[in-house]
């Protein structure tokens, strides 16, 4: 099987421990190329533990793990260049605009005509008016849209995002939601840890559930919802929810919806 054709990240049997402490006991789980993958888990059921793995930064105790078809501990340099990884906290330089960011990250990995790669990056995640600002100005979510796009630098074709909406407003996650939509509409494979079952519903093509270091379900969300019973069908009058709420009331671009309608008086 030739790297296109194997999955993007393979794992049989994956087990780390800390001393006594058993954080992954034999994980297994399949990416197919160009997927988001969901890896849902409370805190410290091993989900980060399993990234840093698979993006060489740890050496398992025991089994294997391949990524765009590169073994991660017999040809870690491989998976290196064929990865990126945003960890939890935006790892953006404050003093830097956004754009600097982004061309030194190209610079730093050796990528031809570093200038139009930051600005087509800013171009793709609606960066570009905010291009010129220091990103100690940004926002949470610009924050976190330009840390997703720096590691998009030199188009890798796996990306690890660990916990990706931790601490965001609800606008924000909604802004990197989208970000990660389009990674995948673009062929990038995603797997996306969180502890959030919304995002997961949300982005999800399939989604695996560590509790306690094991894979204990792992399915498309309709099969995740196969495992209850059959739903009782009653009539229920239908209430909005907090985020149509909250949509209709700042608008899906952030604009306050009420302003954005309002007609003007003579």
């Amino acid at each position: 099987m030739t790297t296109q054709q194997a999955p993007a990240i393979q794992v049989r049997g994956l087990e780390k421990s800390y001393k006594e402490l058993r954080v992954l006991r034999g994980v297994d789980l399949t990416v197919a190329r160009g997927s988001i993958f969901a890896l849902l888990g409370s805190n410290g059921a091993g989900k980060t533990t399993a990234v840093k793995i698979l993006s060489t930064l740890l050496k398992a105790d025991a089994g294997t793990a391949r990524v765009n078809g590169f073994d991660v501990a017999t040809q870690a340099a491989d998976v290196r260049e064929s990865i990126s990884l945003t960890g939890q906290f935006a790892a953006v330089d404050e003093i830097l605009t956004g754009r600097e960011n982004l061309v030194l990250v190209a610079r730093l990995r050796h990528v031809g005509n570093p200038g139009k790669v930051a600005d087509d990056l800013l171009e793709r995640f609606s960066l570009t008016d905010a291009g010129g600002r220091k990103a100690s100005t940004y926002s949470g979510g610009m924050r976190r849209r330009l840390d997703i796009a720096m590691s998009l630098v030199g188009n890798p074709p796996v990306i690890f995002l660990d916990e990706p909406t931790t601490g965001l407003d609800p606008q924000a996650r909604i802004e990197v939601w989208q970000a990660v939509r389009e990674l995948a509409a673009r062929g990038t494979t995603v797997l996306l840890t969180t502890q959030y079952l919304d995002e997961a519903e949300q982005l999800a093509d399939r989604i695996a559930i560590l509790h306690e270091g094991r894979i204990i379900v792992n399915g498309t969300l309709a099969e995740l919802k196969r495992l209850l019973p059959p739903a009782k069908v009653e009539y229920v009058e239908k209430q909005p929810t907090l985020e149509d709420v909250f949509l209709t009331l700042v608008g899906a671009d952030g604009r306050n919806g009420h302003d954005r309608n309002a007609g003007t008086d003579a």
